[in-house]
């Protein structure tokens, strides 16, 4: 058997699906792959116009009520599931804050302005009762990236093997799911970047079976007299979290793992005894550059 390699682009994040196979390789089922992910990407994007979350979020402070699809009425569930787990530090209304927090100016934004963006920010607000979704506050806003690009990875893994791929790997964008182990019953070694060094690993994971996600201030920051600010914002206080530089979590499903690791870079501090008690096994790096965690990996 050998490793056969597919590579795109999709969801803003370099893609990589790859399949152990003998034989010749997957050919016309990759562009199906590639379907899948923009068809998720076009539908729940909140920087395309025609989306489905465009629309949802054109309704806000309007009397509209929407009925979605069962795909998303599920999202929309795992997320208040998320919000109740974290005490309400994941929300997906967060995103009203990225119109004042811009990550390539370089600048902090007033705390005034902050504080009229939180007045927008809340998921207890939402109406949704598992079949009906409104928005009630004008400037409300549903940001589910934190959710459907760990979906997608989930769905393409769910894919392949329904497709009788039974060894591979799916990679969004360094988010993981393994499909299962190499044909030769190896793991796949998966590294986590270094937040503080691009292009380098600052530890590795060999994964039989189950999804790794990983979430840091590597993604987007910026350096503010001398402070690092990344782009996960706390949306109890307008501001970015502190404390944690990177977070990685292993569990059955990406989805599980991609909230998980969010909601940890939020607890900061906190970060390994809330995953403790998740029973989640997790590799921390703060920003002292402490490696910490339960999951086994190599330098």
């Amino acid at each position: 058997m050998a490793v056969f390699q597919h590579r795109f682009t999709a969801m803003g994040s370099p893609c990589a699906l790859h399949l152990d196979v003998s034989g010749a390789g997957p050919g016309a089922f990759l562009s199906e792959v590639e379907n899948q992910v923009r068809s998720l990407e076009a539908k729940y994007s909140r920087y395309r116009g025609d989306s489905l979350l465009s629309e949802i979020n054109r309704m806000a402070g309007t009397e509209q009520v929407l009925e979605p699809d069962p795909q998303t009425a599920a999202l929309l569930n795992y997320a208040d599931t998320c919000y109740q787990l974290s005490d309400g530090l994941f929300d997906i209304t967060s995103g009203a804050l990225r119109q004042v927090w811009d990550f390539k100016l370089g600048r902090l934004p007033a705390q005034k302005q902050i504080d009229s963006c939180l007045a927008h920010v809340g998921w207890q607000h939402v109406q949704w009762d598992g079949r009906q979704l409104r928005l009630p506050l004008a400037g409300m806003e549903l940001d589910l990236g934190g959710i459907v690009k760990e979906y997608a990875v989930d769905a393409i893994a769910d894919f392949c093997r329904q497709a009788g791929f039974a060894n591979g790997l799916v990679d969004l964008g360094g988010d993981i799911c393994v499909i299962g182990p190499k044909g030769d019953g190896s793991p796949w070694r998966v590294g986590i970047r270094d937040p503080f060094t691009a292009g380098q690993a600052m530890a590795y994971i060999d994964l039989f079976s189950g999804a790794l996600a990983t979430s840091g201030s590597y993604e987007r920051f910026m350096r503010v007299d001398g402070q690092r600010y990344c782009h996960i914002l706390n949306p109890k206080t307008g501001w970015p979290c502190q404390g944690m530089a990177s977070v990685s979590v292993h569990a059955p499903r990406c989805l599980v793992a991609g909230s998980l690791t969010t909601i940890a870079m939020l607890k900061g501090p906190d970060a390994a005894p809330w995953l403790e008690e998740q029973e989640a096994r997790y590799l921390l790096l703060d920003d002292d550059l402490n490696l910490t965690g339960s999951l086994s990996h190599a330098r």
